[in-house]
């Protein structure tokens, strides 16, 4: 059995009732590093030193800057010792790019951390040692200069999950969906005009027409929470699709069965 917990749903502006989008898998696995990861991560109360295996997505900050809290709080409060490995997995530049971050947030205190506690990995697939998953990263239309990219995750049981990052529609996710059983769909744009990068209502309404068989869940969403009067009200989108909410969650099942909530 596996659990995916969704700490943050919300797009780059973060609206009202939404902290920036990132979920965990089993407690144990990251997808992105928002600025907002530490509140995530200890209201949903996973142990930062359990994280074993971070995987981004691009460079935009929305989904990085939180990279340096969480090496500075292994380091200092939750893993002082260095007894529990990390590997991130990310595209070439990418050590670069963390330790240039790392750097201005915190100068002279992560150099260390940098070197000598993250195993910084480059493989395109593998599987997520100590876990039940394998992942596959693939290329997807986003802002080029953040070179972004998705991840399709299987588990033991079978289950295949599709993270599409950020994206507007592209060949890649229309290839791969072809068979997952859950494909996790940005939506950080209203139909407010041409948006080649992100996908809009229309756009997610027209990918739920091509694949009526697939579970599409919502994320990175332009619009406020359910039930927050202010900002942008939340689109009307099929029944069949999830627009996924702080703190909603999805169970695998040994079966490959899997449930949201």
């Amino acid at each position: 059995m596996a659990r995916i917990d969704f700490l943050g749903t919300g797009n780059a502006f973060a609206p009202d009732g939404r902290l920036h989008a990132c979920l965990s898998i089993d407690s144990n696995i990251l997808i992105d590093t928002p600025p907002t990861i530490m509140a995530q991560l200890r209201r949903n109360g996973t142990d930062i030193s359990n994280i074993r295996h971070i995987l981004i997505t691009h460079w935009h900050g929305d989904h990085t800057f939180g990279m340096p809290f969480i090496l500075l709080d292994r380091k200092y409060i939750s893993d002082p010792n260095g007894d529990n490995d990390l590997t991130v997995y990310l595209r070439p530049g990418g050590e670069e790019f963390f330790s240039l971050l790392c750097n201005m947030a915190f100068p002279g205190s992560l150099e260390d951390s940098l070197k000598n506690s993250v195993d910084w990995n480059t493989d395109e697939s593998g599987h997520l040692g100590g876990t039940s998953w394998v992942y596959e990263r693939f290329p997807v239309h986003h802002t080029p200069e953040t070179d972004p990219n998705g991840y399709e995750l299987i588990h033991d049981s079978g289950f295949r999950l599709l993270h599409c990052g950020d994206s507007g529609p592209c060949e890649e996710i229309e290839k791969r969906s072809v068979g997952a059983d859950v494909v996790i769909l940005e939506m950080g744009v209203p139909d407010i005009g041409e948006f080649p990068y992100h996908h809009r209502p229309s756009d997610v309404i027209s990918f739920v027409q091509r694949h009526p068989d697939v579970k599409v869940l919502v994320t990175h969403n332009y619009a406020s929470g359910k039930g927050v009067e202010s900002g942008f009200r939340m689109a009307e989108l099929p029944e069949s699709v999830h627009q996924l909410e702080d703190g909603d969650w999805l169970q695998v099942n040994e079966d490959g069965s899997f449930y949201v909530n």
